[in-house]
Order: C-alpha cells, then sequence, then structure tokens
C-alpha cells in the first residue's frame, strides 16, 4: 500500500464504509477535515451535489482547498455562478486549466475534438490536469451519489488508485431530491442552465451538453451521440 494512504488503511474502508452508511453527509465532511486538514481537497464541477458540498464545508473547515476544472469550453452561466460562489462562500478556489488552449488542441488534433474522440478531448482538458492538481493532496471529495445513473455501487470512501489518494463520496446515499431540499433551504444559487432544461453541465459544446426532456434523468443530455456517459476522471482512461 502507497505510503500516502497510513491515516486509513485500506483494511479499514469497509469498516469505514459500514459506519458511514447511516451517517449525514456533514459528519463525514467533518471527519474528513479532521482527518487530512490541510492535506483534503475538493474537486467539483459546481453541479448541485457540489454546491452543497462547499456550503456546509464553509461551516465545517472553511478554508477547504476547493478545485474546479476550467476547461476553456463552460457556459457563461457556469462561469457566473464560480464567480458568485466563490465570494459567497469566501471559497480557497483554485481553477485548474489544461495546458493547452483549445486553439493550440486543435492545431495538433484538428477542430472539434470533442465531436470526434472526446475521450481523448477529456483526457487533454480535464482528466490530465486534475491529476497534477490533486498531487500531494492525502483525499478529495467528489459529489458522487448512487441514484445517478451507472453510480450506484459508488462507495462513501475508497483508496483511488488513478490519483494515489482516498476518495469521499460524502453524498453517495442522498437523493437528487434531497440536494434541491438542501439548496432551496438554505437559499443557494445554482447554474441558471437548470431552469432552461439542462439537468447536468458541462462545456458548452453541442457534443458535451444539451437539454432534455422533462423527467430525464440526472445524466441526460451529456455526449448524446457517443456511448460516453463520464468524462474520464471517475473511471480509468488512457493517457494522451
Amino acid at each position: 500500500m502507497s505510503a500516502v494512504a497510513a491515516t486509513v488503511y485500506e483494511d479499514r474502508f469497509d469498516q469505514l464504509n459500514a459506519e458511514f452508511e447511516q451517517s449525514d453527509p456533514s459528519s463525514i465532511l467533518a471527519w474528513a477535515a479532521a482527518t487530512y486538514g490541510d492535506d483534503l481537497a475538493v474537486v467539483t464541477s459546481f453541479q448541485p451535489t457540489g454546491i452543497v458540498t462547499l456550503h456546509m464545508l464553509s461551516e465545517i473547515a472553511p478554508g477547504t482547498t476547493v478545485i474546479t476544472l476550467d476547461t476553456g469550453l463552460l457556459f457563461p452561466e457556469t462561469y457566473a455562478l464560480i464567480d458568485e460562489l466563490e465570494r459567497r462562500l469566501n471559497l480557497r478556489l483554485v481553477r485548474v486549466r489544461p495546458e493547452v488552449t483549445t486553439e493550440q488542441q486543435a492545431a495538433r488534433h484538428g477542430s472539434a475534438l470533442w465531436e470526434r474522440d472526446p475521450d481523448l478531448c477529456c483526457q487533454i482538458r480535464k482528466v490530465a490536469p486534475l491529476n497534477t492538481a490533486l498531487f500531494g493532496y492525502r483525499a478529495w471529495i467528489a459529489g458522487l451519489r448512487r441514484d445517478q445513473s451507472g453510480r450506484k455501487a459508488v462507495p462513501i470512501v475508497s483508496w483511488d488508485a488513478k490519483y494515489g489518494n482516498v476518495k469521499l463520496s460524502p453524498f453517495a446515499t442522498w437523493t437528487e431530491r434531497m440536494i434541491w431540499v438542501y439548496l432551496q433551504a438554505h437559499d443557494l444559487p445554482y447554474n441558471a442552465l437548470h431552469d432552461r432544461g439542462y439537468p447536468s453541465i458541462g462545456c458548452n459544446t453541442p457534443a458535451c451538453t444539451q437539454p432534455a426532456a422533462t423527467g430525464s434523468n440526472e445524466r441526460a443530455g451529456r455526449w448524446t451521440n457517443s456511448s460516453k456517459s463520464e468524462c474520464g476522471i471517475h473511471v480509468l482512461t488512457r493517457r494522451d
């Protein structure tokens, strides 16, 4: 086992998951902050679950590092939301950008790579930058939930071999409805695109993000013309 996992041994993950299964997310976040301190980071794209995470942490452990991936292709509404929450919650925000601009990417791989090879595009603009950004952190927090399409087996705590640290999903047991009830109860802002038919919001290209029919699952509208369902952060993918 890697030395960076010394705080929480892999053979304890089953025990921790059993304990956390009955815990509320705020208790899990408090445990994570107490266990890892400055070696803990939140990774968020400012989807609803991420916003709830940030609000809870602003009260439990203000100053926790928040990492967000600025692909250079985000919607204007997303940038506006990030700016608003950074001010409102006084976030210690790190905006991580790819090593190459969209123009440089087009020169190397051709225009609109997201249409022809979305896996490679996500690798360049999301996965590789996050790999660098998470280096040195012993644990990170994600916004995964089991009620999301393709994520029903998400553990609350696990060893993340991709990034070489502990991965926490404190809201694994929550539902979409619970997230929205919390957002409304605390009068928290959210991406205006949700009110325009976008269940999930990624990059501002038709190949990556589209509106979906009312009642569609929360991940609908993403990579609609391909078999792709994840950007690659939460699954093993090839390296560029």
